[in-house]
């Protein structure tokens, strides 16, 4: 057990990539390019551990005036002017060390530390204090001096650095961690990674985890698959049967989806999968809810939709029995995805989930290799939530194998399996569906035609679908 006295830095993320959070009476080095986000970072961390009662004290070692780095904070969430002066103390001591030296520095921190009382210190421009230093040793010395009185006092320390340090620096050798941010271009996207470099006396989550910038500062998304290598909670696996909500379906699924169960509708566009989905949320009440998650068409085009097949969402919405969350397929964070789709089905305690898309996750990762592992942790911890799934992965093929699509990897983890498709037969376009796989259960195998219908039924199956020789994209003669 974890008995370390830690930091609460409430920058979501950062405690769980840190191990539970920053060492309390440790040093860090917060690092990476201009615009990075160190010093948004740093200021996060500082104005929450004056929220929490705490005092800090916050040097700067730039040319800059602290006028200038109010001005940028005050556009963010967390920032408050009336803490300046008395919980922050803001100190510039960038004139000491040109004209006096590292010596003089140190001396006017500790003289600072003491006198504010200061259980938390930024120091916000190593690299002139590095640059300032004749050898490796006069760095070493002040890091170890600064370090050693923070840490007889119970200080935490934060040297924030534009240099990269590596792993053989004397900076980085005698700090107990190294945060690393780092912003890249994908194609055209910017994307930025948080790495934990180095921890000491902690485990962290190793890699790299993608982080954001916005009003509220920085947030940081720990990779699914390493923050929820196994389920948060132990699966309760359970025999009992959700309907699917498209009229003869379930007989045919041996009684429904298993409960707790991931399932997938595969099939091209048009083939009736967001219609099937629209169906199954249509069965969630307010004591047993449901959540839509989508990339594609808005809830208002959804609510229009369901109103053709003579069905209400809207009033699902209204009653809270059905939430709607749509995140439109342009720039998205893989695992920011993630963390909001759960958090939205932990919150509203649903039964029932159709992701219209799994697509959209697929488009939104920088790193192809990732989506295995990735789905695994999702799909493992939807089923340890206890929520019913069903998703949706379109295929470019009308008809024909469609199996490389999704990738067999993926396709192994999920338990149910339906392909709905087009065919053409007698001269009109008609729609089948048949059911693949079904977990633990016995089903019929047989492919049933689907019709659609706006008298408040949605889909539903009508009976065997004969065998049609001019299916689209098939050759009738078997050449």
């Amino acid at each position: 057990m974890d008995t370390l006295a830690r930091l609460r830095s409430e920058v979501p993320g950062l405690d769980d990539i840190c191990g539970g959070g920053l060492l309390a009476g440790s040093s860090y080095i917060v690092q990476g390019r201009p615009g990075a986000g160190k010093t948004i970072l740093a200021n996060q961390i500082a104005f929450a551990q004056a929220r929490q009662g705490h005092k800090v004290l916050y040097v700067t070692l730039l040319a800059e005036s602290h006028d200038r780095l109010f001005q940028s904070l005050s556009a963010l969430s967390f920032f408050d002017a009336s803490r300046l002066g008395t919980d922050l103390t803001y100190l510039s001591l960038f004139r000491t060390l040109r004209e006096k030296g590292l010596d003089a520095l140190v001396a006017t921190l500790r003289s600072e530390l003491a006198r504010t009382k200061a259980s938390i210190l930024v120091l916000d421009g190593l690299l002139n204090a590095r640059e300032s230093s004749e050898t490796n040793l006069d760095i070493k010395s002040f890091v170890a001096e600064l370090q050693g009185h923070a840490a007889f006092t119970g200080c935490t320390v934060l040297f924030l650095t534009s240099a990269r340090i590596d792993e053989s620096s004397p900076e980085h050798t005698m700090v107990d961690g190294v945060l690393h941010l780092e912003e890249n271009l994908f194609a055209s996207r910017t994307v930025r990674h948080i790495r934990v470099a180095k921890s000491r006396g902690s485990r962290a989550l190793g890699g790299l985890h993608l982080y954001e910038i916005s009003e509220r500062g920085i947030s940081v998304y720990p990779r699914l698959e390493a923050a929820l290598a196994r389920p948060s909670t132990a699966e309760s696996v359970s025999l009992t049967k959700v309907g699917t909500g498209t009229g003869g379906l379930d007989v045919r699924l041996g009684g429904g989806l298993p409960s707790a169960s991931m399932s997938v509708l595969v099939g091209p566009a048009g083939s009736g999968k967001t219609t099937f989905g629209i169906g199954y949320l249509n069965c969630a009440t307010p004591e047993r809810p449901a959540v839509h998650f989508g990339f594609y068409e808005t809830p208002e085009r959804l609510y229009a939709k369901a109103k053709a097949l003579g069905l209400d969402l809207q009033a699902r919405v209204e009653t809270k029995a059905l939430r709607m969350l749509w995140r439109p397929l342009t720039e998205n964070l893989l695992d920011k995805l993630a963390y909001e789709l759960l958090d939205e089905v932990r919150s509203s305690r649903a039964e029932r989930l159709f992701i219209d898309g799994l697509a959209g996750f697929e488009r939104a990762t920088v790193d192809p290799h990732r989506m295995v592992e990735f789905f695994a942790a999702l799909s493992n911890e939807l089923r340890a939530i206890g929520v019913t799934t069903v998703c949706t992965w379109e295929t470019k093929e009308l008809s024909g194998p469609w199996r490389t699509n999704p990738s067999p990897e993926i396709l192994s983890q999920i338990d149910n399996v339906i392909e709905m498709r087009h065919q053409a037969a007698g001269g009109a376009l008609r729609r089948s569906i048949a059911v693949l796989k079904v977990r633990d259960s016995l089903f019929d195998t047989s492919t049933a035609e689907v019709l659609i219908s706006g008298l408040g039924d949605g889909l539903h199956v009508t009976g065997t679908m004969p065998a049609a020789p001019d299916a689209l994209g098939d050759d009738a003669s078997g050449q």
